[in-house]
């Protein structure tokens, strides 16, 4: 499920996010960093360099809206969080950073509550406010469930004027409880690893010889010689680990544990699995084959090395903990949208703190990365976001990534699908409503947000007519009221900058002067490389919300290829059919999916 809208309206709602109703919550919020952030959007006519859009500005202001998320908090009941604000308000009172924290700390609650007792939150943060983020999370979930500070390497340098260069963010992983699911996740070894450790090798392959041995005497068995081997007499017992057992099952099919002790021993040795070293060293060790080895747990530093290409044993085309590497501007990965992480990075948490069919909840979700790698490691998920710009942005990346014929579907909250709902984004935000509609038409915006006045967003669409056709492009303003023709003769004058055609998307009924104003611009006609005749189309086109909505009646160009977005990166095929839009539920009362998925979607 995908939500439209402030996530704290969400999840205030219990009869939308229910108690104990999420297994893991990835959240990388904005991190009061006074920076502005852009989307950047691929040129693909050559005019110029990549466009630039705002996305957000993460500063925060200590007003009235925060205030009221302060006191919020306060009522609560959750005295730990209420003490902690209380310190900060005395430390920074009204402060920006203090509107940050109420923010965060309101929301925090929320999520307490809708974990299950078996989840997990990872939050990411910057160093700018991750101590202070520290201290709410301990209130929040309490010290006692803290697990980790995972140190991110989010680039490959920074330089700074006046210290060392900030190259790394945190996250900050608590659990809900002691019940809290945790895989142990694992890597590769690196080669050097595997010369140093695994020096030995039979028929079966790599091995490193292990003891068969524990600290400390005993009396019975283990502590009986065998094969000239006595334990007793250097302070220790037999002690073999259960890898012998589960090894030996698989060679032989039979349960080791049925023989005594040291006829354990014999049997191991049987089938080769002691070694018993050279150069007459008779202290007998069992063999761990490299195959069977588990990999090398992973620590709370997170960090591709460049340059450790070829380091990892078995696959010379990577390096160390490059699953998590940064996104560079060359990675097909890349979408453009500010503070986007690796896929890789949201694996790896994926996979250790939830199973498959369990819920993840992305409560700042961007451009859809958690959702990404959620989808592809078969997890049911739920996103939310502030900005019609992001939900746009994961719509698309789902259906590029994952869409067939078949498949799962998801749903869309908070999204107009009626003319009403359309009034009524427009009447509570006109440039969400204005970012809403260019979507429709797979639009993207061009400019800046401006204030004043109603001069409404521009967009583009960029196609090509034919395989090796020109990249041509369709310039696209919306407006959402007062409306009039000299709006649709501005419009033409616009689309001498370099664009093909032009589209007019509208929330009012065009006038009779519009319409003329348009048609008088004449048609667009493709070039036809093959002779067989091409259509012509209107040079400038007016479509109301209610066409769209109701009529399905879009913009009007050839469709052979529409490159106005960069396309992400085809997900593998058994990873496809899993991510089809349902319907939009703005009027539909939203629920969380069940724990796990029914059988005939397994199947699919």
């Amino acid at each position: 499920m995908l939500y439209f809208g402030d996530n704290l309206g969400f999840l205030r709602d219990p009869s939308v996010f229910p108690n104990e109703s999420i297994d893991l919550i990835y959240l990388d919020p904005p991190f009061n960093s006074k920076a502005t952030y852009n989307v950047l959007f691929e040129e693909k006519t050559g005019l110029g360099a990549a466009a630039q859009i705002k996305a957000f500005e993460d500063t925060w202001h200590w007003d009235e809206a925060a205030a009221a998320a302060l006191s919020e908090v306060v009522t609560t009941g959750n005295s730990r969080l209420v003490n902690a604000m209380r310190a900060f308000q005395a430390m920074i009172p009204a402060s920006d950073m203090l509107a940050y924290l109420s923010m965060m700390a309101a929301r925090l609650v929320h999520l307490h509550r809708v974990l299950k007792p078996t989840g997990s939150i990872y939050l990411h943060c910057d160093p700018t406010a991750s101590h202070y983020l520290k201290i709410l999370m301990d209130a929040a979930f309490g010290a006692e469930n803290f697990r980790n500070e995972i140190i991110w390497r989010r680039t490959g340098s920074n330089n700074s004027a006046d210290g060392f260069g900030p190259i790394h963010q945190s996250i900050l992983f608590y659990v809900k409880s002691d019940e809290a699911y945790f895989s142990y996740p694992k890597g590769p070894y690196t080669r050097d690893y595997v010369e140093s450790f695994f020096k030995d090798s039979d028929s079966r392959g790599k091995y490193q010889s292990v003891a068969l041995t524990g600290p400390g005497t005993r009396t019975g068995d283990s502590g009986k010689p065998w094969h000239g081997y006595d334990p007793t007499s250097v302070g220790r017992h037999w002690q073999p680990a259960s890898y012998v057992y589960d090894k030996y099952r698989e060679l032989t099919g039979e349960d080791l544990a049925t023989y005594s002790l040291l006829e354990r021993f014999d049997k191991l040795d049987a089938i080769g699995m002691i070694h018993w070293g050279k150069g007459g060293d008779t202290v007998p060790r069992y063999k761990q084959y490299l195959a069977d080895a588990p990999g090398v747990p992973y620590q709370d530093i997170w960090a591709f090395q460049p340059g450790t290409k070829g380091c990892v044993y078995d696959d010379s085309e990577v390096g160390i903990d490059e699953d998590v590497k940064w996104l560079t501007t060359t990675d097909a990965e890349r979408l453009g949208y500010p503070t986007q992480k690796p896929v890789g990075l949201l694996s790896r948490i994926i996979k250790a703190s939830s199973k498959e069919g369990d819920t993840v909840m992305d409560p700042f979700c961007g451009c859809g990365t958690t959702i990404d790698a959620a989808q592809s490691l078969n997890r049911r998920w739920i996103g939310i976001d502030i900005t019609y710009l992001a939900i746009g942005l994961v719509e698309r990346r789902l259906k590029d990534r994952y869409t067939d014929s078949i498949g799962k579907t998801y749903v869309v909250v908070g999204s107009p699908t009626t003319v009403p709902d359309a009034q009524e984004l427009a009447r509570r935000d006109r440039f969400q409503f204005e970012w809403w509609a260019l979507d429709l038409v797979d639009a993207r915006p061009i400019n800046e947000r401006k204030k004043g006045a109603d001069r409404g967003v521009d967009g583009r669409i960029d196609f090509q007519e034919h395989p090796s056709g020109p990249i041509r492009s369709i310039l696209v303003q919306v407006k959402s009221g007062n409306v009039n023709r000299g709006q649709i003769a501005t419009l033409k004058g616009d689309m001498e900058r370099g664009f093909d055609m032009g589209a007019f998307l509208t929330l009012e009924e065009p006038t009779e002067p519009m319409i003329r104003e348009a048609t008088d611009a004449g048609v667009f006609t493709p070039e036809d490389p093959i002779g067989a005749g091409r259509p012509s189309y209107p040079r400038v086109q007016i479509r109301t919300i209610k066409q769209i909505l109701e009529e399905s009646k879009t913009i009007d160009y050839p469709r052979y290829g529409n490159v106005t977005f960069k396309q992400a990166v085809r997900a593998p095929p058994k990873q496809r059919g899993r991510a089809t839009r349902l319907t939009d539920a703005a009027t539909a009362k939203p629920t969380v999916p069940p724990a796990k998925p029914a059988e005939d979607e397994d199947e699919t």
